[in-house]
């Protein structure tokens, strides 16, 4: 299982938000890249990035940003506004090693199928889900497709990685969607990362603990708990590394 530090971009800051309203903002750092670096140097090597503003916008408007981050060797994934073929290919150009379709996947199954024949494993999907429904154009409209029922439609499309997100926590600090998580899991063979609600280790110990039951569970998304100090992310990588094997998960 992997930790997915988050980094969210909105006007060149890093910041957070409360179930993705643009006006429950904190800002924790003003050079996204230092943030990047600090997860670097705690063992990290993935990061988690949003364009906020390309979410609300439909074109990415971070890149630059993004490419700071990128620089520092470590593996981006980047989310947010990538809803053509053009600013994905930027996006990869910018060396982002997986792109994630959010609005775009729910709105067209064919956009989706040609970007995988054409990237393979670098293109991803998010799946944000408001009470079992995909929330689309940065969570402030939901379509009438299910979460599940979408995932199953891009399984078939041939998409290997998919992130899910439960609107209901993110940025709430009250736990993740265990059994949305689960349902999600068993739902088909695409890997899965989970992310909205870790606010202490034992969220994330749960979590390794449903990786070793289910192994498509690709890891786990964690932003504002890592930023309010209520987790340490080494921590973290240690509990994540004991769920692909027989390791006791570590104590505090």
């Amino acid at each position: 299982m992997t930790i997915y530090p988050a980094i969210d971009l909105k006007g060149g800051r890093c910041v957070r938000l409360i179930q993705g309203r643009a006006d429950q903002e904190t800002v924790y750092a003003e050079n996204p890249a230092e943030v990047a670096v600090q997860f670097r140097a705690a063992g990290s090597g993935w990061v988690h990035v949003v364009d906020l503003d390309g979410a609300f916008s439909g074109e990415p408007q971070n890149l630059r940003a993004v490419e700071a981050i990128a620089a520092i060797g470590m593996k981006v994934q980047l989310g947010g506004g990538l809803r053509t073929r053009a600013a994905v290919e930027r996006a990869l150009g910018a060396g982002i090693s997986r792109v994630v379709i959010g609005t775009r996947a729910a709105e067209s199954e064919t956009f989706v199928a040609e970007l995988v024949q054409a990237f393979g494993d670098k293109i991803a999907v998010g799946i944000d889900a408001k009470n079992g429904r995909v929330a689309v154009k940065g969570w402030v409209a939901t379509s009438e497709v299910t979460a599940l029922a979408l995932a199953k439609r891009m399984d078939a499309l041939g998409v290997r990685t998919l992130i899910h997100t439960d609107i209901g926590t993110d940025g709430m600090l009250t736990g993740p969607n265990l059994p949305a998580q689960e349902a999600m899991l068993a739902a088909g063979s695409f890997r899965v990362i989970a992310s909205g609600g870790v606010s202490r280790r034992e969220d994330v110990v749960n979590l390794a603990q449903l990786a070793r039951r289910y192994s498509n569970l690709d890891g786990v998304i964690v932003g504002k708990a890592l930023y309010e100090k209520r987790v340490e992310l080494p921590d973290l990588l240690a509990i994540a590394a004991s769920s692909v094997s027989n390791l006791e998960i570590p104590n505090v």
